[in-house]
């Protein structure tokens, strides 16, 4: 079968927060997200590779390898990829302007849309008071995801075998603590005054795994989420519209041939 044939088509493809080398990546539903999506550019929007874990412990099974292989094939054939890293791959933040197999590496990038509109590409990071200012508190904060992670894993099995559906107690814990000091209002908030003064009229970014496409006083704010917990990505039609997609594996019999179900949010046109 011709992948590229079958595959949907898109002008520009965000994707973040991958954490390769962490257990908790979903690289088998990224690399079936990969197969079925083609776009002339795809911007890789930080935290691909995990290296915090990485240096912990390493692990890299070969659906890590596969990821990898299959971004390297597509710059090969012609795709633009621009890799902006993150705080977890904060290691190739060294070489802004240097290419690996095709893939350029950039701290941040102004992409213009096919509307006209422009948008301030970043992670996100430097905007996170806790990765600025108290690293040794991120790593802890790391390592308790971590910890959730693996509570999920089990309280899922449970929840499985009672009948239930999925409920993500690691999603759940992180975001009753984000709210509680109203961090993710505030990071939109702060990132969005950035776009601002870079003269951008919106902004994509990760970072805080919170996918969203929304208007902030004025300014278009999209996080690209994770492919951790939510497997989002955000896609620029050749109109220049932005959408949201959530690539979730299913059981249910209706899904496709590759056992992949897609659930696709239009985001809100422009006034």
């Amino acid at each position: 079968m011709n992948e590229q044939a079958d595959a949907k088509r898109f002008r520009t493809l965000f994707i973040s927060d991958v954490h390769l080398g962490s257990k908790a990546a979903k690289a088998d539903f990224l690399l079936d997200f990969l197969r079925h999506h083609e776009a002339e550019t795809i911007i890789l929007v930080g935290d691909i590779v995990d290296g915090w874990r990485l240096k912990r412990s390493w692990y890299w099974p070969q659906d890590c390898n596969d990821v990898i292989q299959k971004l390297l094939r597509k710059a090969r054939k012609g795709t633009r990829i621009i890799y902006i890293p993150g705080n977890h791959d904060e290691f190739l933040r060294e070489f802004p302007g240097m290419h690996f197999g095709g893939i350029e590496v950039a701290l941040r990038h102004m992409h213009e849309g096919a509307d006209g509109r422009t948008y301030l590409v970043l992670h996100g990071d430097e905007f996170d008071v806790v990765v600025r200012n108290a690293r040794l508190l991120a790593y802890l904060g790391d390592w308790a995801y971590d910890a959730a992670i693996v509570v999920n894993i089990g309280l899922a099995a449970v929840r499985r075998r009672l009948g239930f559906s999925y409920w993500s107690f690691s999603a759940w814990a992180k975001l009753q603590v984000k709210h509680a000091v109203n961090f993710i209002g505030e990071f939109q908030r702060v990132v969005a005054e950035e776009a601002r003064r870079s003269n951008a009229d919106g902004v994509i970014c990760g970072h805080i795994h919170h996918a969203v496409i929304e208007d902030i006083d004025g300014i278009r704010y999209i996080n690209t989420g994770d492919w951790v917990e939510s497997c989002t990505a955000i896609a620029e039609h050749h109109d220049g519209t932005m959408e949201l997609i959530n690539w979730q594996k299913v059981s249910e019999p209706q899904t496709d041939a590759s056992g992949f179900e897609m659930q696709e949010l239009l985001a809100p046109k422009a006034a």
